[in-house]
């Protein structure tokens, strides 16, 4: 195992793809293989493995902010009409009880309760999620919820409270989706995807700090904002990260045009990598295309 990375953390906000698709290679066969690559990249990205991950997950909403502190979370399989060995899988990365109060005391002194939960464990848009950044499960896994009402400047307050975090070795990852309408996940969602998606990476890599922070807290203003999240739970962990790193760059370091063919979909870095090789952000075309009839 390599030593932690002694710089301060950049943040991550995770496109996480559907479902358990890390454990059905056959069954997608090349489908998330942009996704995975840039999954991959994130250990080169901050110069090796961290002490701890802390996931905010888009699959786990509670009254108040909560975090999981056992020392062996168990999976939950929260996903149906997969194949049987998908109920089957193991992500056996440890908890740690140790980092679940050190963020619940951090988020205390900002003033937001928050409550441990021990029997808490790891959702798919968790384990899912590392199972291709961290695939020997040997990095210890904390979540945190969001907060029931999803409240964007909350969560923003979450996440500066926990920004020391990235300075004690503690990689901070948002997991959802930057478009997640299930109803409207075809050629119906190609122009709200490409439409919001345009919005969303202009807002994040080109608004100056202060006015970035403006139009998130305005998102639902955002073009087909409401088409690409009838429900926030899956941009809501973005909320968290960019409070971690609030004044910092944004760096687009997955993006794709054409996910299962018609959606616009997106990955982002909040701070500076560890390399400075690290992925360039892709090319993203310049206008939403026309919706496919």
């Amino acid at each position: 195992m390599s030593a932690p990375p002694s710089a301060k953390l950049p943040t991550y906000f995770v496109s996480h793809g559907g479902g358990p698709w890390p454990y059905m290679k056959e069954q997608y066969g090349h489908t998330y293989d942009k996704l995975e690559a840039s999954l991959v990249d994130i250990p080169r990205q901050i110069g090796g493995k961290p002490k701890a991950v802390l996931v905010v997950s888009g699959h786990w909403e509670e009254q108040e902010f909560t975090v999981s502190s056992g020392a062996a979370p168990v999976m939950i399989y929260d996903y149906g009409g997969f194949p049987a060995h998908t109920y089957q899988v193991k992500y056996p990365a440890p908890g740690d009880p140790e980092l679940a109060a050190r963020v619940a005391e951090l988020l205390a002194a900002a003033g937001h309760t928050a409550e441990l939960d021990p029997h808490r464990g790891f959702d798919h848009g968790t384990f899912s999620m590392l199972a291709p950044v961290f695939p020997d499960a040997d990095v210890p896994v904390v979540q945190l919820s969001m907060k029931h009402g999803f409240n964007a400047m909350t969560h923003i307050e979450a996440g500066r409270a926990l920004a020391p975090l990235r300075d004690e070795g503690v990689l901070i990852l948002g997991s959802g989706l930057s478009y997640h309408n299930l109803r409207m996940f075809g050629a119906v969602g190609r122009t709200p995807s490409h439409e919001f998606d345009a919005w969303l990476n202009h807002t994040l890599r080109e608004l100056p700090p202060d006015e970035r922070l403006e139009a998130l807290l305005h998102w639902g203003d955002a073009p087909s904002a409401r088409m690409a999240h009838p429900r926030e739970d899956h941009l809501v962990p973005l909320f968290v990260v960019l409070g971690a790193a609030e004044q910092e760059a944004a760096a687009c370091v997955y993006h794709e045009d054409e996910f299962f063919g018609n959606l616009a979909v997106s990955s982002f870095r909040f701070g500076a990598p560890a390399v400075a090789d690290a992925a360039p952000a892709p090319q993203l075309t310049a206008e939403p295309e026309p919706s496919a009839k």
